[in-house]
């Protein structure tokens, strides 16, 4: 009994520290709502009238929203969907009927919807950022109206050092995240606390028959509002795509002992002050601290909205290499940015097309009011999207009943749906941008998915067996040149092309042939014995299959390393890479409309080259080009 206890209690703290790490990481988002959620419900195009049935009212659908959403749906339901340990809406879509590649027309549609949802989180990852940090520096006109004139420029400034910083890794300011968000969820609890004790019969708002009493009063307005309202809950996407990094009980943990609670005071301490003081709507967060407390506010808000900002960020670049990995978009320059930490990495092209877009929403909407009108229509879409994959997971992972299923899901989709309805209407008032940003990703990432498809279709017709060219080899025994050629392809029991074409105009082979297949598996990580399958096929040809994850970047030169374990003995430096490029043709041909196969086509032109994405030396490789009518 007594061995148990210290193992337990260090297990215990071992879990603290990694909730007092995911507080920066994963609850950033949710946790800078209080900035601007509640103002919006009585000071933005659809408020409705601060009077106290209305503030105890919306109050009441804060509490449910936070309670249904986020600590019911993803923390009790959504999160047990993990892939492998890792989380997020692609993690999602690879978890129904993995390895099938969509050869049906449900799981085909299925995907699709995943990549739609997908494709919504940039729209969202552009807007975050905006909104989050000018929020927090609107608080200084609050404080002087000196501050107003400087508000952008500040603004923008703090985007251009935060996107600027990326390329730095979050590994040096990783364990600052934490201790920061601490203080600012107990100064959220501590200003909510201060509001409340005065105002104490703000605590009512819990019944949910004012949520009810709200609707009943309101009518269309109240529904309105609802696109307000949800601003509490737009973290919980984020919350889900960053489980991996930290694991559920951490982030439960986190949640149940401070972020709700801390949410919660704060935004029933919003409530208290605009009982007493309805005027107070326009800069509600900021009104609850004293005036000799504004300015250390807007500088710990703004370090928190930085916090929240990083995460989305983060958040794009790690679906970004999922997308990659599972055939879902071009290869792109990824940089590892930690030596230790896998998940740790910055792309560079998504990196400045995220500043640029968020410094032209800034500057384009020029207030977090504006923008508050186009934040929320693209979580609303992807968490009702969440709710329709988790279906046919909790069917085939879990093994529940249709009609319990069925209950479960329709109850998150009408949440879903109710709050996507409320936000529809902001569409003509900025929802349309996050909307066409989705679109656009949607249309790259299908087009790619289903021009690699068509491409493979059609080099598949000209495959030879590598049997068949084993079995040539060995009839006409060629001449055979010192030194190790390695052919990537993709076909496992196929011929590589361009080791047909290099034998077709050099008329000779190497001494050691290796024909690599690379796999990427519908799982985030594959373990080290499972790495490498090694098959000598004879006449000095040897097949090995690297399988990765796709939380995973894979090393050609440490797979070739690691096969010395099986026998073959190969040196790096005497290895010769042989890389098929296809210079792709636009036709009629049933498959894709031209106009996508053009785009497909510019796509593979500038999709980052093969051997820089597996880490080949460049000077060791050896391109053969073909021509390929799509």
């Amino acid at each position: 009994m007594t061995d148990a206890h210290p193992e337990g209690h260090g297990h215990r703290r071992y879990i603290l520290t990694l909730a007092l790490s995911a507080l920066g990481v994963v609850y950033g988002d949710i946790g800078t709502s209080p900035l601007y959620a509640m103002r919006e419900c009585f000071h933005g195009p659809y408020a409705v009238p601060p009077t106290s049935t209305n503030i105890l009212g919306v109050l009441s659908l804060i509490v449910w929203s936070l309670v249904l959403v986020i600590s019911i749906k993803y923390l009790v339901f959504v999160m047990r969907a993990d892939n492998d340990g890792e989380g997020g809406i692609l993690a999602l879509t690879a978890l129904i009927h993995p390895g099938q590649r969509a050869t049906n027309g449900r799981r085909r549609l299925l995907v699709m919807l995943g990549l739609f949802g997908a494709a919504l989180f940039y729209g969202d990852g552009m807007i975050t950022p905006a909104i989050s940090v000018l929020s927090a520096v609107e608080g200084l006109k609050v404080a002087t109206p000196f501050f107003a004139p400087y508000i952008l420029p500040v603004t923008v400034l703090i985007l251009i050092g935060l996107f600027l910083f990326q390329q730095q890794g979050t590994a040096g300011i990783g364990a600052f995240f934490g201790p920061v968000t601490l203080v600012w969820f107990l100064v959220l609890a501590l200003l909510g606390l201060s509001q409340v004790v005065r105002t104490p019969g703000v605590i009512a708002a819990i019944n949910p028959f004012y949520a009810v009493r709200f609707f009943v009063e309101n009518g269309v307005q109240g529904c309105l509002v609802l696109g307000a309202v949800f601003l509490v809950v737009t973290g919980g996407e984020a919350l889900y795509a960053d489980m991996g990094h930290f694991g559920p009980r951490p982030i439960r943990w986190a949640w149940f002992g401070l972020v709700l609670p801390a949410l919660l005071l704060n935004y029933f301490g919003q409530g208290a002050l605009l009982l007493r003081q309805p005027a107070a709507a326009e800069t509600l967060f900021y009104h609850l601290a004293p005036q000799w407390a504004l300015y250390p506010l807007v500088l710990l808000a703004t370090l928190a909205t930085i916090i929240a900002s990083q995460a989305v960020i983060s958040g794009a670049f790690s679906l970004t290499r999922q997308a990659v990995q599972l055939g879902y978009c071009p290869r792109v320059r990824i940089r590892h940015t930690s030596a230790r930490e896998i998940g740790q990495i910055y792309i560079p092209g998504i990196n400045w097309a995220l500043m640029l877009a968020c410094i032209g929403l800034v500057l384009g909407f020029r207030s977090s009011s504006n923008l508050a009108a186009a934040y929320g229509i693209a979580v609303t879409a992807t968490m009702g999207m969440t709710s329709i994959l988790l279906y046919p997971v909790a069917r085939e992972r879990w093994g529940w009943s249709p009609l319990s299923t069925g209950l479960l899901i329709a109850l998150f989709l009408g949440v879903d749906l109710a709050f996507f309805g409320a936000n529809s209407l902001k569409i003509l008032h900025g929802g349309w941008f996050p909307l066409v940003i989705a679109g656009a990703v949607y249309t790259l990432m299908a087009t790619w998915w289903q021009g690699r498809r068509i491409l493979a279709q059609r080099l598949q017709t000209e495959v030879l067996p590598l049997e068949r060219f084993l079995q040539e080899v060995k009839t006409h025994q060629p001449l055979r040149v010192p030194g190790t050629a390695v052919f990537m392809y993709g076909h496992p029991t196929g011929t590589p092309p361009a080791l047909r074409l290099n034998f077709k105009h050099n008329k000779v082979l190497h001494e050691r042939i290796v024909v690599l297949t690379v796999v990427t598996e519908e799982r985030a990580h594959v373990p080290p014995r499972e790495r490498i399958a090694f098959t000598p096929l004879g006449e000095a040809f040897y097949h090995v299959v690297a399988h990765y994850g796709f939380m995973e970047s894979p090393d050609i030169p440490a797979i070739l390393n690691q096969v010395k374990r099986h026998g073959l003995q190969l040196e790096l430096e005497d290895i010769t890479y042989f890389f098929g490029r296809e210079t792709l043709l636009a036709t009629k041909k049933p498959g894709m409309a031209v106009w996508r196969e053009r785009l497909f086509a510019l796509m593979v032109r500038n999709a980052q080259s093969a051997m820089t994405f597996f880490r080949i030396p460049p000077d060791r490789v050896v391109e053969l080009g073909s021509q390929v009518e799509l």
